[in-house]
Formats: C-alpha cells, structure tokens, sequence
C-alpha cells in the first residue's frame, strides 16, 4: 500500500526522492516524508501530512542536500494520520532511520518486551522496526537488519540508512514488493518500476526472504540466514512516456484513451486466425495437459473480481468446463475444495495484492495448476505462479483500474478461446471469434468521440447521491464494475445489480432521486433487460440507458442514450466498460473530487 523510494548515487538525492514519491503517490496520500545523510554525516529528515505537494512545499526553502537518502507516502493502518506518524522513522539518539509497507503483527510483543525501555514516539508499528534494528546494531547494518527480523512476525518491505554507515542502503522484504534499479553511477530501490524509469530500466526483483545491501560500488542480496544470493538485473518494457499524463488532465482519463491500444497490445502474437485459435505462451502446459483441465477457479479482488466474472462467461462459453470466480480475501479462510486437474488463475494488476497473493499459495498447496494473470513485469504472484500472461497494460497509474480491467478480461477471452478449440469451438466459430476482437479497438475509438456527450449527461446527475446499474448475463459484471468505478472516485454510494432481481427487493429504492444507469445492449437478453428498464420507468425512474446503435426503443425508454457500435455478446463487456469509465470520470471532475487520487484508497492493495 504505501510507497517506497531510496535514492544511493552521486547526485544530491532529494529532486530524486520528490519526484519518485510523486510516481508512487497513487500506493499511499495520508502523508509523506523522507531523509538524507549530508554531507556532514548527519541526517536530516522532513515529513508531512497529505500528498506529495505538501512535502516538496515544506522543503522548497531548505538546504537539503545528500547523495543517500530514502523516503515514504503513507496509507495509514496503524496510528492517525500526523506527522508523528509518517515515515521516515527513527531510532532513539537518531542512530537508525527506516521507512516500511506492511504490517508488523507482533509489534505490541515486541514494544512490551525486548524493547520496553525504549521511548516510543508514534502510534505506528513501523517504529518498532527502528527500534528494534538499532538494539541489535554493533557496525554491521545488514547483520542488524537480519536479526531483527528474525524476530519480526508480519509483512515488510524495508529501506534502512545509519549515519555511521552513510554510504549503505539495506533493503528487505516479506509481503511487500521492492525493485532494485541499477543505474550507471546510481542505485534506486523501490516499491514498483515507475519511479525508476527516469534513471534506468535495469533493475532486480526481490523476493520474499531476501535482503540487499546497496554501497557505491555494488550491490548484494542475502537470505535470512546471511547466504550470498546471485541475480542480475533484467530489462522491463515499460518507457518514460507511457507512465506520463500526455497531456491528458488526469492519469485515469489518459488510461481510459489507453484502451485501444492496449487491448491491441494483449492480443500481439496471440491470435491464430488461420486456425481460428489463440495460444498464451506463458502456460507452460502442453496440449494434453490442457485438455485435461476440468475445472477453473479465478480468484481477484475488486475491479479484477469482476472483470474475471466477464471471463467466467466467456470460458464457459468457449469450453462447457464449470467455472467459479472467488473473493481472493474469503477463498483461504473456508477451507476451498480443490479437485484434481483445477487450474486456478490468479488475476491482480500488480501482481502484488496480498489478498490474491495468500490465495494463490493456498491453492497451490492444495495441489491446484497455478497460473498468474498480472500486468507488472516480475512481480510476486507471476515469479511465485510459475506460469502465466502479462495482460501488456502499461502503468496504471490512476488508483481506479481502467485499462488494467479491459485487458484481464481480454486475456481470459483468449483464454476461453484457446482452451475452447481443443473442446467445442469450431474452426469457422474460432475465426468468426478472432475477426470479431480484431475489430473492438477501432469501435473503441469511436465510443471515446463520446466523451464530451457523456459529461453533459454526467453534469446532469452529479448532485445525486444514491445511483442503480444495471445488467444482465455477461453485462452484469459490468454493472457492477461501472457502480464500483462511481464509488471509488466521485463517492456516490452506487449498486451493481443484475436487472432480473431488482423486483426482488431493490426496486422499493426506486424514485425521482435514485437513477438508474442500465445496460441494455442488443444481446441474447436484450428483452428481459428491457422488461426490467420499462419497469424503472413506470415508477418514475430516472433512466440512462447504454444501447447498441440503431436502438430507437432505447430512445423511447430514456431520455439519455450513450451508443455504442454492434459487436458479438462476448465481447460487449469491452465497449461498454468505456461509456461507465467516462461516466464515473466525468461526474468526479464535476463533483470537484481527486480523480486520480481518492480518499482512503490505494493502488495495490499489500496488507490483508
């Protein structure tokens, strides 16, 4: 959740610091902070409450110099949100200095116990690290950082500086990602790849278990029993231009102009046309072990919850096997029976999301075919799955998930698509498919032309508080995806709810003051769902409708239509999320709300 950057070179380290917190803005706002060693071999640290702007505002006049130096944007679990308690934390007589992304679960143990004469100045569960690293110090950081967290219960991404060592980062984690950049006269470590773009694209992965000491003229990782552990830095994908705005106002607006492309993107390589079949190489399973198969479990959680529901109904289509989408954070806790020949996808945009992270274990324990769908190069989920597809985003650097959503639900089409041929999908139905998907970017497109019409019949439903979307089949997902986007960003209290059973209960909320954003694309239910939306209208509801073009019926029911282009069942989920993404977007830029950055949320989610 929070974000992490250290900055080890020879330039001074706080323009670095800045503008790396400011990339990771969208783990963690509630406050921020960092250190430097200077160079008179002391350190100087400055914090503040809210976003990133506060703290450049409060340095802007100050004389912070140092060429090593780390730094921290908060999302609070433990302790208020004050200065107090941001990070960076230091230990007593300021002989240690650490920031921290986890949850330290024995940390009362630890402040009652070995650590009972020291004096506390935060509320936080991170100053315990500090603390207890410094009671173990004797000259030797790393040994200090090892011992400690022997006795640390929890999870933890760390970066960890002592003025006697000025020249030395010790980094570690547990839980928590943390990417090490390898510059040609610099080191970086960070929570994820975003910041380190600026400065190189090289950069070493972390696993859990491992500690890294950066100097100058190296870097090392060690395991928790002090063993020297070889890597090498690889090369990511991602470029400077991709984790900018590009003139857009927002991040979110940016990665929903995305959509075209990056749908593009997902499909590069993968498409079969002459044998009307798609093939994702990162399965690493042969013909017949596919065939094999015989049921899916998905686990996700939130926008990737539901845009693997979308998957559910495209792989049942495509293959006849059962298919059932869990809540990552509930599927561990029951006991879930995993029969032989289950393959279980994990789908998460970080790859990090503890929730999906602790799931995927437990299913691989139980002897479950493990496969990671995730859009960050290297993470944990995808080093630890041992197979699977990178949805080929980009950064998604917006707190609400866009285009991360779109092509998760893509490669689970694919996914239906492939396994599909080997079961009951013909050759002429597989190229009817493929001729299909090839043909959604360009119909994108042409629903982004909209975006202007959609905020006049935004700016006309801003002020309500209380909003239904509607859907049925396939688009219910979608419903719910559109009413969760509408939370996330502009704090309306939203429902998705499948339009058959908003007779059974929901329909008592239903007057002048609660519209209803339906769904009622020409599909196999395009008339059940217009039952339902004719029901709304005889109680006086107020009504948006998203229609398939040529509808006049949906003229007639609303008097606000959004159109989108015509395109096979299975595939309407990609058009229609768009006209909900700008809904959602344009009633927060009304509203006069963070789009990018709302209350209470964060980017990826790495506490339970």
């Amino acid at each position: 959740m929070c974000g992490i950057i250290g900055y080890l070179g020879k330039q001074n380290a706080v323009p670095v610091l800045i503008n790396g917190l400011r990339r990771l803005e969208y783990r963690g706002y509630d406050s921020a902070g960092l250190v430097v060693i200077g160079p008179d071999g002391q350190m100087t640290r400055e914090r503040a409450v809210g976003k990133i702007d506060a703290l450049a505002e409060k340095i802007k006049n100050k004389n912070m110099t140092g060429s090593v130096g780390i730094a921290h944007s908060r999302w609070a679990t433990h302790g208020g949100v004050t200065e107090a308690n941001a990070h960076p934390h230091f230990s007593c007589g300021n002989k240690i200095a650490l920031v921290h992304n986890g949850i330290i679960e024995n940390y009362r143990e630890l402040k009652t116990g070995l650590l009972k004469d020291y004096q506390f100045v935060s509320e936080t569960d991170s100053e315990v690290l500090a603390h207890l690293i410094e009671y173990f110090y004797s000259g030797n950081l790393r040994l200090a950082v090892e011992k400690a967290l022997a006795l640390t219960v929890g999870t933890y991404g760390i970066a960890v500086i002592a003025p006697a060592e000025p020249q030395k980062i010790v980094c570690a984690r547990r839980g928590s990602p943390l990417v090490l950049g390898v510059a040609d006269d610099a080191f970086l470590i960070a929570s994820d790849a975003s910041p380190l773009l600026p400065y190189t694209k090289r950069v070493v992965y972390l696993d859990d278990g491992e500690i890294l000491e950066i100097t100058l003229e190296k870097f090392q990782i060690f395991n928790l029993k002090d063993e020297q552990i070889q890597k090498t830095a690889e090369q990511i994908e991602w470029t400077e231009a991709q984790a900018q705005k590009q003139g857009f106002p927002h991040f979110m607006l940016k990665e929903i102009f995305d959509q075209p492309q990056v749908f593009q993107d997902a499909l590069a390589g993968r498409l079969l046309p002459g044998e009307g079949a798609a093939h994702l190489g990162g399965l690493n399973l042969s013909e017949e072990e596919l065939r094999q198969i015989e049921r899916i479990i998905i686990i996700a959680c939130g926008t990737a919850f539901y845009a693997s529901l979308i998957g559910k109904y495209a792989i049942e289509h495509c293959t006849g096997l059962p298919v059932s989408v869990e809540i990552a954070s509930e599927f561990r806790y029951r006991d879930p029976v995993i029969l032989p020949n289950t393959l279980v996808l994990a789908v998460s945009q970080s790859g990090e999301t503890a929730d999906t992270l602790a799931a995927m274990r437990e299913a691989k324990n139980k002897g479950a075919i493990v496969m990671g769908i995730v859009n960050v190069v290297g993470s944990t989920i995808a080093r630890e799955a041992g197979r699977g597809v990178y949805i080929h985003a980009g950064p998604e650097l917006a707190v609400a998930s866009t285009k991360a959503f779109t092509n998760q639900a893509a490669i689970l089409v694919l996914l239906g698509l492939q396994l599909g041929r080997q079961r009951r999908i013909s050759l002429t139905k597989g190229q009817q498919i493929i001729e299909e998907i090839k043909q959604i970017p360009e119909k994108m497109k042409k629903i982004l032309q909209q975006s202007e019409d959609i905020k006049k019949i935004a700016a006309k439903y801003q002020n309500y508080e209380h909003m239904f979307f509607l859907g049925r089949g396939i688009n219910y997902p979608l419903a719910m995806e559109g009413a969760l986007k509408l939370k996330e960003i502009s704090y309306i209290h939203a429902e998705g709810y499948p339009a058959g059973e908003l007779k059974h209960g929901p329909i008592a909320l239903i007057d002048e003051n609660c519209p209803v954003f339906g769904i009622m694309t020409k599909d196999s239910l395009y008339d059940k769902t217009r039952s339902n939306i004719e029901e709304i209208c005889a109680r006086k509801g107020k009504v948006i409708l998203l229609a398939t073009e040529g509808d006049e019926e949906a003229r007639r029911l609303a008097e606000d239509v959004i159109f989108v282009p015509s395109t096979m069942e299975m595939l309407e989920p990609f058009l229609n999320v768009l006209p909900l993404q700008l809904f959602a977007y344009h009633m927060a830029v009304l509203r006069g709300k963070d789009v990018d950055r709302p209350r209470n949320l964060a980017k990826s989610v790495t506490v339970e």
